[in-house]
């Protein structure tokens, strides 16, 4: 049918952690946005949320959001819940069709790793989306570190941790520097393949960039590192400092 007006899908990211750490564009939505939804674990808080929180918050009352918890396993052999998203999809398409735009909130940025991806596939065809882009814990961990990403004609390579051992060696010896993601139990693993490389004092370790938890630290002191945690290798180490 055709003259129908439908509500606006926006892909939001608030950021790293750091509720300051937003875009201009981002705390507009955030403010203005009739449904405001959110990933979240089974049980527990929504990091998106906690970021998001002072500025959702700060609404006047009665512009209060409808808001929509999307809540998920958050545990590598069940990601992506496709049932979840199946369901999250149908609640926000409801509102869509009613002509309210939709904001569905992601850390960092909605298409560097981002769950909003898998509402994006299943809607996009449908709806008109907008995606506001978000600063990524990439660029946050290394400005933890105080410490460019790359320099010059370096290659930088993004590496997910649960790669096998031989993927990782393989990119971590074709790339001048790397970023690997998603720790958590795979920083042992992590560790050897440096080591094997001889790069462990190259590396470094970020948890929780940005926030109050934030932890900085070389990667050979770390025994324990949770999801949410990044690992910086650079061959040339301070490369940026060259002539």
């Amino acid at each position: 049918m055709t003259g129908i007006l439908h509500g606006t899908l926006h892909g939001v990211g608030v950021g790293p952690g750091d509720p300051e750490l937003i875009t201009l564009k981002a705390l507009r939505i955030l403010q203005s946005a009739p449904v405001i939804a959110w990933p979240a674990p089974l049980q527990g808080d929504s990091m998106a949320r906690a970021i998001a929180a002072p500025h959702i918050d700060a609404r006047n009352p009665g512009d209060e959001p409808v808001e929509i918890a999307i809540r998920m396993p958050m545990v590598a052999e069940r990601f992506p819940a496709q049932n979840v998203y199946d369901d999250a999809a149908r609640d926000i398409a409801n509102h869509l069709d009613a002509g309210r735009d939709v904001a569905v909130l992601c850390e960092g940025d909605p298409f560097f790793y981002g769950s909003f991806m898998y509402l994006f596939g299943r809607l996009a065809e449908h709806y008109p989306v907008e995606v506001t882009p978000g600063i990524s814990s990439l660029t946050a961990s290394a400005a933890a570190l105080a410490a460019p990403l790359a320099a010059r004609n370096d290659v930088l390579s993004v590496l997910p941790a649960p790669l096998p051992e031989t993927e990782l060696k393989q990119h971590l010896q074709d790339s001048d520097a790397v970023a690997i993601i998603k720790i958590g139990a795979h920083l042992d693993k992590i560790k050897t393949v440096l080591m094997e490389l001889n790069l462990l004092e190259n590396a470094r370790y970020v948890e929780h960039a940005t926030m109050a938890t934030q932890t900085v630290r070389r990667l050979a002191d770390i025994e324990s590192a949770p999801y949410f945690s990044m690992i910086l290798v650079h061959k040339r180490q301070n490369a940026w400092r060259e002539n």
